[in-house]
């Protein structure tokens, strides 16, 4: 793959939904549909919203390795993306990636506390087109 930044930054763009696995207490991979992140810095840090009280965010304070798959259902191709995800709570984090209508979700605005930020850290993933796959680093 030639521009791996750019061909995987625009299948990700393109996707209604990401597909996020964490580990549970017992080592076995779970995986979620989610929103698509929020933001995006190149291919190496995502940022979605979630719900502090969510299964998930236990699971991530737990045991920070994740993954985070993007499917263009199409062209049949799509990445996997391996690394680390972190809770964020503080006021920067949440309002950087606050939208408007968010409140259908968090009822008390930014501020609420079942309000948080996922960070995903991606360090190494594999993508899939054209009846191949190929790995490759972040």
């Amino acid at each position: 793959m030639r521009d791996v930044e750019t061909t995987i930054g625009n299948l990700i763009d393109k996707q209604g939904v990401a597909f996020i696995g964490s580990v549970d207490g017992d080592g076995f991979p779970n995986m979620k549909a989610m929103l698509p992140p929020r933001k995006r810095e190149g291919i190496k840090t995502f940022y979605f919203t979630t719900n502090t009280s969510s299964m998930r965010v236990s699971q991530y304070r737990a045991n920070p390795k994740a993954c985070v798959y993007f499917c263009d259902r199409r062209f049949f191709r799509g990445v996997m993306l391996i690394g680390t995800a972190e809770v964020l709570e503080d006021s920067g984090s949440k309002e950087m990636i606050w939208r408007e209508g968010d409140t259908m979700y968090y009822p008390e605005g930014v501020t609420d506390p079942d309000y948080c930020v996922l960070r995903f850290t991606v360090e190494k993933g594999r993508f899939y087109s054209n009846f191949k796959s190929e790995s490759f680093e972040v």
